[in-house]
Protein backbone atom coordinates (compact mmCIF):
# COMPACT_ATOMS: atom_id res chain seq x y z
CA UNK A 1 0.00 0.00 0.00
CA UNK A 2 1.09 3.30 -0.85
CA UNK A 3 1.92 5.87 2.15
CA UNK A 4 -2.04 7.08 2.22
CA UNK A 5 -2.23 8.77 5.54
CA UNK A 6 -5.04 10.94 7.32
CA UNK A 7 -6.37 14.01 5.21
CA UNK A 8 -5.13 12.55 1.95
CA UNK A 9 -7.41 12.85 -1.14
CA UNK A 10 -7.92 9.62 -2.96
CA UNK A 11 -9.64 8.24 -6.02
CA UNK A 12 -11.02 4.58 -5.00
CA UNK A 13 -11.35 1.70 -7.83
CA UNK A 14 -14.24 0.74 -8.46
CA UNK A 15 -15.44 4.20 -8.22
CA UNK A 16 -14.81 5.92 -11.36
CA UNK A 17 -13.83 9.56 -11.02
CA UNK A 18 -15.52 9.79 -7.70
CA UNK A 19 -13.19 11.66 -4.84
CA UNK A 20 -12.79 10.61 -1.15
CA UNK A 21 -11.09 11.91 1.78
CA UNK A 22 -9.13 9.75 4.44
CA UNK A 23 -10.39 10.02 7.67
CA UNK A 24 -8.45 7.24 9.88
CA UNK A 25 -6.09 8.12 12.22
CA UNK A 26 -2.60 7.41 11.05
CA UNK A 27 -2.17 5.24 13.86
CA UNK A 28 -5.08 3.54 12.68
CA UNK A 29 -4.07 3.10 9.50
CA UNK A 30 -0.66 1.59 9.98
CA UNK A 31 -2.32 -0.96 12.46
CA UNK A 32 -5.24 -2.38 10.55
CA UNK A 33 -3.99 -1.55 7.16
CA UNK A 34 -7.36 -0.03 6.31
CA UNK A 35 -8.70 3.57 5.69
CA UNK A 36 -12.13 4.90 6.68
CA UNK A 37 -13.03 7.62 4.06
CA UNK A 38 -15.79 9.75 3.25
CA UNK A 39 -17.01 11.25 -0.09
CA UNK A 40 -15.90 14.55 -1.44
CA UNK A 41 -18.32 16.06 -3.66
CA UNK A 42 -19.24 19.06 -5.63
CA UNK A 43 -22.76 19.12 -6.00
CA UNK A 44 -23.89 19.62 -2.69
CA UNK A 45 -23.82 22.87 -0.61
CA UNK A 46 -21.65 22.66 2.81
CA UNK A 47 -23.38 22.61 5.88
CA UNK A 48 -22.99 21.51 9.95
CA UNK A 49 -21.84 17.89 8.45
CA UNK A 50 -20.79 18.72 5.33
CA UNK A 51 -17.51 20.82 5.47
CA UNK A 52 -15.84 22.43 1.97
CA UNK A 53 -12.44 21.98 1.61
CA UNK A 54 -9.56 22.94 -0.55
CA UNK A 55 -6.76 20.51 -1.35
CA UNK A 56 -3.40 22.06 -1.51
CA UNK A 57 -3.09 21.33 -5.12
CA UNK A 58 -6.69 23.78 -5.21
CA UNK A 59 -8.42 20.23 -5.63
CA UNK A 60 -12.70 21.32 -4.72
CA UNK A 61 -15.85 19.88 -2.96
CA UNK A 62 -17.79 19.35 0.67
CA UNK A 63 -16.95 16.53 2.84
CA UNK A 64 -19.88 14.51 3.54
CA UNK A 65 -18.87 13.85 6.94
CA UNK A 66 -22.17 11.20 7.69
CA UNK A 67 -21.25 8.99 5.21
CA UNK A 68 -17.94 6.99 6.50
CA UNK A 69 -16.70 4.26 4.61
CA UNK A 70 -14.17 1.40 5.59
CA UNK A 71 -12.48 0.26 2.33
CA UNK A 72 -9.46 -2.02 1.46
CA UNK A 73 -6.49 -0.39 -0.12
CA UNK A 74 -4.93 -3.14 -0.74
CA UNK A 75 -8.21 -4.60 -2.75
CA UNK A 76 -8.94 -1.82 -4.84
CA UNK A 77 -6.92 0.66 -6.40
CA UNK A 78 -6.19 3.87 -4.57
CA UNK A 79 -4.40 6.87 -6.03
CA UNK A 80 -3.68 10.16 -3.57
CA UNK A 81 -4.56 13.26 -5.63
CA UNK A 82 -3.84 16.16 -3.35
CA UNK A 83 -3.84 16.64 0.24
CA UNK A 84 -6.00 18.64 2.83
CA UNK A 85 -4.32 20.65 5.42
CA UNK A 86 -4.46 19.91 9.21
CA UNK A 87 -7.08 22.36 10.05
CA UNK A 88 -9.52 21.01 7.21
CA UNK A 89 -8.83 17.27 9.04
CA UNK A 90 -9.97 18.26 12.48
CA UNK A 91 -12.92 20.03 11.17
CA UNK A 92 -13.44 17.08 9.25
CA UNK A 93 -12.67 14.83 12.84
CA UNK A 94 -14.70 17.31 14.95
CA UNK A 95 -17.50 17.02 13.00
CA UNK A 96 -17.48 12.94 13.00
CA UNK A 97 -16.56 12.65 16.02
CA UNK A 98 -20.12 14.52 17.69
CA UNK A 99 -22.01 12.57 15.16
CA UNK A 100 -20.84 9.55 17.29
CA UNK A 101 -21.01 11.34 20.72
CA UNK A 102 -23.54 10.58 23.28
CA UNK A 103 -26.92 12.93 24.18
Amino acid sequence: MKDICQGDIVKIGGFGNKLFVVTSKNAFIKATGFLHVCPVLSDVAAGPIHIKVRGKKNVEGVVICEQVKLIDPVARGINRVDRLSYDDVMNISDVIQGIFEYD
